[in-house]
């Protein structure tokens, strides 16, 4: 019994202490509340904006929105005076490029002999490619952006020669006898193919046709009241000997900068007076072309992109307008290998 009455003895002093000590620390913590809230009441609290994909604008102008249509991807977003772009850092080049096109933003004085390419510093070192990586190597340094979507601003045409905005593209002459062919999308579509002929008179894929899809670029604003272009590399599979598909590309100097199999571009072309969208994009492979293949040879389905890519691009689109028109590529001619 006596037993009994110890350990009784022993719970209500126990007890007694526990509930003196909760006492204690919660006294002691409204006290270390009072005191933060004190501190916080002598500090400014600014409100955060929510910002939308849709509201990110670059100049000319503050109502000038680049990203309307969405983001294709989320990761490492970089904005600069004349678009916005998602870096790799994997590749040393971007993931994507976005650039708003109309009749403003391709007139002013700017001029492209002023402008350097030079590393961008906000890339890490570990990450960022140089101008030694393209140097004696045999590629160009191929604007995603183009210099000329952007004579509105000296600052603004200057912002494209980061190296960020840049991918290696083919510069060397082969021999007309040299045939190269690919299949754009072998594992994502059987049916969809191009064939590229080389020719031995300079058919430098940046200097030639890239750049002709550029100018077309630059001359649908003439028709769109804006057109929204997003540029890329792909990095696509192509079926060697075994009969396995493979995704091989070389890398460029001591950064290892990724030379893209293929690249891309998605036109997103706005009707005046709020008629909708039309949709155009094209992929080129990242070779020498002949000039005298007609850029439609080179349109295929968004989807293509889409999937090859691990972009979207369909899906935003559709958030900011109810009419969308896609151009679908006419046949293409099937490659035999």
């Amino acid at each position: 019994m006596g037993s009994w009455c110890r350990t009784g003895a022993t719970l209500v002093l126990g007890a007694g202490v526990g509930a003196a000590v909760c006492r204690l620390l919660s006294l002691r913590g409204r006290e270390e509340e009072e005191e933060g809230a004190g501190v916080l009441h002598r500090v400014p609290v600014l409100p955060v904006p929510s910002v939308l994909a849709s509201e990110l604008t670059v100049s000319p102008g503050a109502s000038v929105a680049v990203m309307k249509y969405g983001f294709p991807s989320l990761a490492n977003i970089k904005t600069r005076e004349s678009y916005v772009t998602s870096y790799d850092p994997r590749t040393r080049t971007a993931s994507w490029v976005i650039e708003r096109l109309n009749p403003a933003s391709l007139s002013g004085s700017s001029n492209r002999k002023n402008c350097e390419f030079r590393a961008d510093d906000s890339v890490h070192l570990f990450h960022r490619s140089t101008n030694d990586d393209y140097r004696g190597s045999g590629f160009d340094r191929g604007h995603l952006a183009a210099a000329a979507n952007h004579k509105w601003s000296q600052k603004a045409m200057d912002d494209t020669f980061y190296l960020s905005n840049v991918a290696p593209q083919v510069s060397l002459s082969l021999s007309l006898t040299h045939s190269l062919t690919h299949s754009l999308t072998h594992s994502l579509t059987h049916s969809l193919c191009v064939c590229v002929c080389v020719c031995a008179q300079n058919p430098h894929l940046n200097q030639n046709t890239w750049n002709n899809l550029e100018k077309l670029c630059r001359s649908l604003t003439k028709r769109y009241l804006n057109v929204y272009v997003c540029s890329g590399p792909l990095y696509l599979p192509r079926q060697e000997a075994d009969g396995k598909l493979y995704v091989r590309y070389q890398v460029i100097g001591q950064n290892h900068v990724a030379v893209p199999t293929h690249f891309f571009k998605v036109l997103i072309l706005e009707q005046a007076n709020g008629r909708g969208v039309e949709l155009r994009s094209y992929v080129l492979p990242n070779e020498p072309i002949d000039e005298k293949v007609p850029l439609e040879r080179f349109l295929v389905p968004i989807e293509t992109i889409e999937r090859a890519s691990g972009l979207l691009f369909v899906s935003n689109i559709l958030k900011r307008t109810s009419s969308l028109q896609a151009d679908r590529p006419t046949t293409l001619p099937r490659i035999h290998q």
